[in-house]
C-alpha cells in the first residue's frame, strides 16, 4: 500500500496534466487551434500570438494551477496516508510530464513552463518566487520568453541546492529542468540565429487552404 498510494497519486498528476489548457480554451473561444500557427506550441505564449490576450492570461493561469494544486493537495492531506515531500515532488514531475505529453492529445504537448512554475510554487513557494523573479528580469530586458525560461530552468534547481537541500524537490527540479532546456532547442537555435520571435509578437494566421478552380462545363 505505501508503494500503491504514490503511484496512484502519480497517475492522477499525469492525468490532471494532461489538460491541454491551451487547446481547450482556444476552442472555448473560438480561436485557431495554437497548434497551427506560431511556434505550433500549446502554451500561453503561442495564445497570446493570437492577439487575444485574455485567452493566454487564462492558459498562463490554467496550466499553473494543474501543476500547482496536485501537489499542493499531496502536501495538505497527503499526511495523514503517509505522503511526504517525495510523493508531493513525484505529483508535481507526472503533472509536468503530463503537459508534455499529455494522453487525451496524442502525446503532443507543450514545452511546460508554466506547469513547471506551478510546481515549484507548491513546493516552495519562496524558490517560486526566485524563479518568478529570474524569468521576469530575463524576460524584461530580452523580450525573449523562450530565453527567460531557459535560464529560470537553470536557475530553480541551483536555488534549491544552494539555499535549501538536496532530495526529492531537488530530483524534481533537475529533471524539469533538463527536460525545458530540451524541449527548447527549437527555441535555442533560433535564439543564436537571430529569427526568434519576441513577446507581444503577434503570429500571422494560418494560411486558407488553396481553393481548387471549378472546371468549366461543356454545353450540352
Amino acid at each position: 500500500m505505501q508503494t500503491v498510494l504514490p503511484l496512484l497519486a502519480a497517475l492522477v498528476g499525469y492525468l490532471i496534466g494532461s489538460l491541454s489548457f491551451a487547446v481547450i480554451i482556444s476552442r472555448a473561444m473560438g480561436l485557431s487551434d495554437p497548434r497551427s500557427y506560431g511556434s505550433g506550441n500549446p502554451g500561453a505564449t503561442n495564445v497570446l500570438r493570437s492577439g487575444n490576450k485574455a485567452a493566454a492570461v487564462l492558459t498562463l493561469a490554467f496550466d499553473a494551477l494543474k501543476g500547482y494544486l496536485p501537489v499542493l493537495a499531496v502536501l495538505i492531506w497527503g499526511a495523514r496516508f503517509g505522503l511526504g515531500e517525495g510523493t508531493a515532488a513525484l505529483v508535481g514531475l507526472a503533472a509536468f510530464l503530463g503537459h508534455l505529453w499529455p494522453i487525451f492529445f496524442k502525446f503532443k504537448g507543450g514545452k511546460g513552463v508554466a506547469t513547471a512554475a506551478g510546481v515549484i510554487f507548491a513546493l516552495n513557494p519562496v524558490l517560486g518566487l526566485f524563479t518568478l523573479a529570474t524569468w521576469l528580469i530575463i524576460a524584461w530586458f530580452s523580450r525573449y520568453s523562450s530565453l527567460a525560461a531557459i535560464v529560470s530552468a537553470a536557475f530553480a534547481p541551483m536555488y534549491q541546492l544552494l539555499i535549501w537541500e538536496a532530495g526529492p524537490t531537488a530530483l524534481a527540479l533537475i529533471i524539469m529542468g533538463l527536460l525545458l532546456v530540451w524541449r527548447h532547442q527549437a527555441n535555442i537555435k533560433k535564439l543564436m540565429a537571430g529569427t526568434e520571435s519576441k513577446l507581444g509578437h503577434k503570429a500571422a494566421a494560418p494560411a486558407p487552404k488553396p481553393v481548387k478552380p471549378a472546371k468549366n462545363r461543356k454545353k450540352a
